[in-house]
């Protein structure tokens, strides 16, 4: 059994920064990827940022250049996001993606007031 805890979020004023973080526990088999994922209203979920156990990373074009996604060996990820936009408001999930299945956090509500 997998379980995601995630932490952070909130509410946070345009051109600040928010910090999210995910704790996996549970029996994760390697190679496996960990990572932040969005959903805003009226939209698809879409990637902020992914890190996988060797080091591969990728970011989502919408936070390209202003985000950055650590992770350590106790499998717990974090993502920083810097020079938020009122158009980074959305749901944020947790996501870890093993070859046994694809595991969401229960997301966390991050609002950017104007």
């Amino acid at each position: 059994q997998v379980q995601l805890v995630e932490s952070g979020g909130g509410l946070v004023q345009a051109g600040g920064s928010l910090r999210l973080s995910c704790a996996a526990s549970g029996d994760i088999s390697s190679p496996n990827f960990m990572g932040w994922y969005r959903q805003a209203p009226g939209k698809e979920r879409e990637l902020v940022a992914v890190r996988g156990d060797s080091g591969t990373t990728r970011y989502g074009d919408a936070v390209n250049g202003r985000s950055t996604i650590s992770r350590d060996i106790r499998m717990t990820v974090s993502v920083e996001v810097h020079s938020l936009k009122p158009e980074d408001t959305a749901v944020y999930y947790c996501n870890l993606f093993t070859g046994q299945g694809n595991y969401w956090g229960q997301g966390t509500q991050v609002t950017v007031s104007s």
